[in-house]
């Protein structure tokens, strides 16, 4: 069995319908991750594939299973190096950076959300976001979010890091977590939101915060996410936060998720009984809150509603609530793999947080 180096704090994405997250625990020495260090990772859903939702997981689960090319759902991705040309994120000249300041490296959906409620918790704090274009800077500038492009010498530190940029745009994802916890001044949290599809669970089994991981060399998708979480890991005082986005429907306000896709195909070649787990992007949102202020280091932890469905419970539940024109007919794959039964019940204990949205069956009630 593999030892664990002392890790950071992380958190795992989940599907969300928003979906599942799912944290895990790096102090315990039989945890995931092996000999080096890690980092949080989340999955999200709906970027990876059409069978998720925007997943908000320490595994795409900030490891979606969406797409490699559906990036609507997911955060900005980062594609940096050490020699790439670089843009200086620089706070108002007139104020210094404060004790409750933020930077943001991808400002996604959940990034901004993330911005929006922080900014509530502390008024009148500086919220900074790193992205990979200038795409949407304009709209970052709208929501009080200062922007960057690219990575520049970590002269400017924060004393709170969240990173939540998905891994499909960027060269080097370790070397971009790497430059972000340069940016850390070490003084209030780091948190790397990834995803919980590294577990090594995939028969629809019970997963938890302490659940073994794939070793490396299993998945070109699952190495990335592990090498990752071990760059953080280096840095003995980062959090990881993990959310399932394999197997995280993230829902929305705008009725995004993987529902809404299946809903618009109407039939999925896709194996009905995989289990899903989710969490709603607002939830994930004041969990990725709640870890930052707690302060805490070395740390694994777990996003997610505590209510997996299988791809056939969502889609009954989406016909039966009566919200929806169109009518879902059926899935039709019997081969491919199945999912993971997330439980986050001890991050929810340890951080005192529990999701507004607390199943999908509740989060259509709302709709």
């Amino acid at each position: 069995m593999k030892t664990i180096r002392n890790p950071p704090p992380r958190l795992r994405n989940i599907d969300v319908y928003d979906s599942e997250w799912s944290l895990r625990n790096f102090a315990n020495p039989q945890g995931r991750f092996g000999t080096s260090n890690l980092s949080v990772s989340l999955e999200f859903l709906s970027s990876r594939s059409p069978e998720l939702f925007f997943s908000l997981s320490a595994r795409p689960n900030f490891v979606i299973r969406p797409n490699p090319s559906s990036s609507s759902l997911m955060a900005t991705h980062l594609q940096v190096s050490e020699n790439a040309p670089s843009e200086e994120l620089q706070p108002s000249s007139s104020r210094a950076i404060g004790e409750h300041d933020l930077l943001i490296v991808g400002p996604g959906v959940l990034g901004r959300l993330v911005a929006e409620k922080w900014r509530e918790e502390y008024p009148g704090c500086q919220i900074y976001g790193q992205t990979v274009t200038t795409d949407h800077h304009e709209e970052l500038i709208k929501m009080g979010i200062n922007p960057s492009l690219k990575w520049t010498e970590a002269t400017q530190k924060f004393p709170h890091v969240i990173f939540c940029a998905p891994p499909t745009r960027s060269s080097d994802y370790p070397g971009d977590l790497r430059l972000a916890a340069l940016r850390w001044n070490g003084e209030g949290s780091f948190l790397f939101t990834s995803s919980s599809a590294p577990y090594a669970c995939d028969d629809n089994g019970p997963c938890d915060e302490d659940s073994p991981v794939v070793p490396i060399g299993r998945s070109s998708r699952t190495d990335v996410l592990l090498k990752a979480e071990n760059v953080v890991l280096e840095y003995d005082v980062i959090a990881m936060m993990l959310i399932s986005l394999v197997n995280l429907d993230f829902l929305n306000k705008d009725g995004k998720g993987a529902h809404a896709y299946w809903l618009e195909k109407g039939i999925v070649e896709s194996r009905p009984d995989h289990i899903l787990n989710l969490i709603h992007y607002e939830d994930a949102a004041t969990l990725s809150i709640a870890i930052l202020k707690k302060k805490l280091r070395k740390r694994i932890f777990l996003g997610c509603d505590n209510h997996p469905l299988s791809r056939q419970e969502v889609m009954d539940l989406v016909n039966q609530s009566g919200k929806f024109s169109k009518k879902f007919e059926k899935f039709t794959g019997s081969d491919d793999p199945l999912g993971k039964r997330l439980n986050n019940s001890r991050t929810r204990e340890e951080i005192g947080w529990e999701p507004k949205y607390t199943s999908f069956a509740f989060f259509l009630e709302t709709l």
